[in-house]
């Protein structure tokens, strides 16, 4: 299924068989401290630079109201961020996973995206438009 919306996210994660839970990594863009000019010019066009996580949570998707519900809510932690890497995490049996669950694949998440691995993840830039990597 491609992805045209957040919404289209939530809409899809509710119509799982096994009840999920929504795994959030919010990321800012950088560039390299010696970046080139064409880096730069990259940047300013949106594309380029790396990813840096700074925030992570995890949600049963009927926490997360909307877009820019998780927006609002992002900004009260007072962590800048870019773009937002999503994934699901599937329950059991109809038991839905709980946090605990969570902790190790936001892990993974993390260490992937550090990786340069984004491409695994659903992503969305700070006005919820669906986000493509090559």
């Amino acid at each position: 299924m491609a992805l045209t919306s957040f919404q289209d996210l939530l809409d899809a994660s509710r119509r799982q068989p096994e009840p999920q839970r929504l795994l959030f990594v919010f990321a800012r863009v950088e560039l390299p401290e010696a970046a080139t000019d064409a880096q730069r010019e990259r940047a300013a066009r949106g594309e380029g630079g790396n990813l840096s996580p700074s925030l992570c949570v995890d949600k049963a998707p009927e926490e997360v109201a909307s877009f820019a519900a998780l927006v609002e809510e992002s900004a009260t932690t007072g962590l800048p961020w870019d773009i937002v890497c999503v994934a699901s995490l599937s329950g059991r049996a109809g038991v839905p996973p709980g946090t605990d669950e969570a902790a190790q694949p936001l892990r993974f998440m993390v260490n992937a995206i550090n990786n340069g691995r984004v491409a695994e993840f659903a992503a969305f830039d700070r006005e919820g438009h669906v986000l493509q990597f090559c």
